[in-house]
């Protein structure tokens, strides 16, 4: 019937049920985190690489090569900053992504770090049958745990978006997470057509991810750019509140984005920002989860 009407024609029953599919439930904020930390920092990175051009089904080799970059420089250089003060961090793969760099995966994983599902050519899941999503999604999980030795527990779409199918698909699948979503700051549990999942979100935000202040696109007209320190200034600020919050600081980064020369020392100051403070936990996207279904309240 919607099909057919105009939104604003729209009885209360068609708003409701589009609004209630996917909701924020329970929010899950511990009382305190691991050891008394007062603030938990949640870093990740999302190892898009090539697929930005092949999801598209493009064939630049301009942008293929920036792909690469990704692999062959910026995650080496990241690894680096991580393992330097110690810590620990979520990386999320597409499935071609991991298939092209095996070994970068095992490196990730090798060091402690997590590695979640990112679709598996970086497509755009909202806009999916819902079979050929849920068959995506299988495969990627299946290919990851292949090569990675673990399987995923966590994932976060390319399109930082659900369809109406997806977090059906996620619980059938038995994830304990999911971050694509951006219905709060903290951690809470998601609602299907109003009823608990048992599934964590661990929420995203465009202001809180690297890529709004510094993507491009030569044949487009945009061309954002932010300084980086104007880049780490709102970094630092939302985890200042985050700490004096108690809550969790979430941070989006892509190796293709925050790898370069210029701008690795905004990941490098942060984590020394953040350790000059007493009571700051570094942890997976996944021990957050974990911490946060367990603990929450």
């Amino acid at each position: 019937m919607s099909a057919d009407l105009e939104p604003w024609q729209w009885p209360e029953e068609e708003w409701r049920k589009r609004v209630g599919r996917v909701r924020a439930g329970k929010r899950l904020r511990p009382a305190s985190w691991p050891e008394s930390a007062c603030c938990a920092v949640a870093l990740s990175f999302d190892s898009d690489h090539e697929t930005n051009e092949l999801r598209d089904g493009g064939t630049s080799i301009g942008r293929l090569a920036w792909g690469q970059y990704g692999s062959r420089v910026a995650v080496p250089r990241i690894l680096k900053v991580l393992s330097r003060y110690g810590v620990k961090a979520s990386f999320y793969v597409p499935a071609v992504v991991a298939l092209l760099h095996p070994d970068e995966q095992r490196a990730v994983i090798g060091e402690g770090h997590e590695i979640g599902i990112h679709g598996w050519i970086h497509e755009l899941n909202s806009v999916l049958p819902p079979e050929a999503e849920r068959d995506l999604m299988l495969r990627s999980a299946e290919t990851l745990e292949k090569i990675c030795g673990r399987r995923p527990v966590g994932m976060r779409t390319a399109s930082w978006d659900f369809s109406w199918a997806t977090l059906e698909i996620v619980k059938e699948m038995g994830l304990l997470y999911d971050s694509s979503l951006m219905s709060d700051e903290d951690c809470y549990e998601l609602l299907l057509d109003g009823e608990p999942t048992g599934i964590v979100e661990l929420p995203v935000e465009w202001v809180r991810d690297d890529a709004v202040y510094f993507w491009m696109h030569r044949f487009q007209n945009l061309r954002p750019y932010t300084p980086p320190a104007d880049v780490f200034d709102i970094f630092r600020r939302e985890f200042d509140a985050a700490y004096e919050e108690e809550g969790l600081f979430q941070l989006t980064m892509h190796p293709h984005v925050i790898g370069y020369r210029s701008r690795i020392w905004i990941l490098e100051e942060l984590i020394r920002h953040a350790q000059s403070r007493p009571g700051v936990w570094f942890a997976t996207h996944a021990e957050v989860a974990r911490w946060a279904k367990e603990h929450g309240a």
